[in-house]
């Protein structure tokens, strides 16, 4: 028996942090997404890893996640890498995320119907409804909404908008578009989404988002080996 567990991120950076903790070797290349994979021995089974490096935007996240479904069987799907938090003082920067709730902000259609539901409401997992977990090294941030659109968030009044409109706590550039997909290969219940803060989304996140990737991705790929 072969277990399949695919990792899709969308940064070269975080990319390059995975592939060395795992011993990832590069098996494709598409024009603009290279697909990585491992296999390692368990007592009963045999498990293959496989990791797609997307690169950032939404589009490019849906077209990798497609990849994989049309040509691997996913017994699990993570979603990972670094990501804006909004305003919760409780989080650190090296904290980690598992968000349950998931919504595309920038999706705008001034009509309402169910025929809508895939891009209007939001995209719920419910692996994550515990309370957090103070793991002494970082906090594990449970139960939270997050926001995926294709914009830096990076000022005080787009900050303002996701907490007031959307009640969001974390925001990134993936998520959504992943289990977009997913959902339409009914495997929702396969996937979990782990992101590392990296920055407050405010004037400083720019540098900040980079200065802090590889402590805050350390700590991702630690939570990544548990949900593996």
């Amino acid at each position: 028996m072969e277990l399949t567990k695919v990792i899709i991120t969308a940064m070269k950076e975080e990319a390059d942090l995975i592939i060395k903790k795992f011993d990832l070797k590069e098996v494709k290349k598409l024009k603009n997404i290279s697909i990585y994979e491992w296999y390692r021995d368990l007592n009963w089974e045999k498990e293959k890893i496989v990791l797609a490096l997307s690169w950032i935007w939404k589009i490019q996240s849906s077209i990798a996640t497609t990849y994989l479904f049309e040509n691997y069987e996913i017994d699990k799907l993570v979603n990972i890498g670094i990501a804006w938090s909004l305003n919760n003082m409780d989080v650190k920067v090296w904290d980690v995320y598992l968000p349950n709730t998931f919504i595309q902000h920038d999706m705008y259609l001034p009509f309402e119907g169910e025929h809508l539901d895939y891009a209007k409401k939001p995209i719920f997992l419910n692996y994550a409804i515990w309370e957090n977990i103070d793991l002494n090294k970082f906090g594990l941030v449970l139960n939270w909404v997050c926001a995926t659109w294709d914009e830096f968030v990076d000022n005080e009044d787009r900050i303002n908008d996701l907490n007031n409109s959307f009640a969001a706590d974390v925001c990134e550039m993936e998520a959504f578009s992943v289990l977009s997909v997913a959902r339409e290969y009914d495997a929702l219940d396969k996937c979990v989404v782990i992101k590392a803060v990296s920055d407050w989304a405010d004037n400083d996140a720019k540098e900040d988002h980079m200065n802090n990737l590889d402590f805050a991705m350390e700590n991702s790929i630690w939570v990544l080996e548990i949900v593996l």
